[in-house]
């Protein structure tokens, strides 16, 4: 279980958010919602452990994640606005690394986000939506207990929408957590809403 006791996050002098609660059970998905600037890349970031927080405590299973934070990246996957795609691999080449470093296989990971057709093209040749379903590719790898997702959706057709949420919903099936920040409807049901 992820719980959030009295976290607050500061940007040089400015108070970004203070006092923020909540607790995340296995199966379990929590939606960060607000306007631009409201916190919710911080706090996805300073939940993977990116960020300190300048007050509160982060518990995995009531101890404090943050104390090993190599052991509470093995945890978590973390989906930034960002793809982090090198343009010059291809597809099956920008997966190599992880499938390595985690497990599992490159060309299922391609097949769960419809993507096999395109395996052996670079990235520079991929359109912005490709681009996003190969980020979220790595989700498919091998499981861990906690997806961190910053607007998810972005880039995405109704069609790769709906193959997001195939894959939301087999890791929650498997006991697997889920923030996600957004601005639009994510294909999560029953999760419960943050407003910050």
């Amino acid at each position: 279980m992820l719980e959030a006791q009295d976290l607050a996050c500061r940007r040089g002098e400015r108070a970004i958010f203070a006092g923020l609660s909540f607790r995340l059970a296995p199966g379990e998905a929590l939606l960060l919602l607000g306007a631009n600037g409201s916190g919710k890349s911080s706090l996805l970031r300073l939940l993977a452990g990116l960020l300190a927080p300048a007050e509160g405590r982060l518990l995995w299973d009531g101890t404090d994640a943050l104390a090993d934070r190599a052991a509470h990246a093995t945890r978590l996957r973390y989906l930034a606005h960002q793809e982090a795609l090198k343009p010059s691999l291809t597809a099956t080449e920008s997966l190599d690394f992880f499938a390595w470093l985690w497990g599992g296989t490159p060309a299922a990971a391609l097949a769960r986000l419809d993507l096999s057709p395109l395996a052996d093209l670079p990235v520079r040749l991929l359109s912005a939506g490709q681009r996003r379903r190969l980020a979220l590719a790595r989700l498919a790898l091998a499981p861990v207990p906690l997806w961190l997702l910053d607007e998810p959706t972005l880039g995405l057709d109704a069609s790769a929408v709906g193959r997001l949420g195939g894959l939301l919903a087999s890791h929650r099936a498997a006991g697997g957590m889920v923030l996600a920040a957004t601005h639009l409807p994510l294909p999560l049901p029953g999760a419960r809403e943050l407003q910050l």
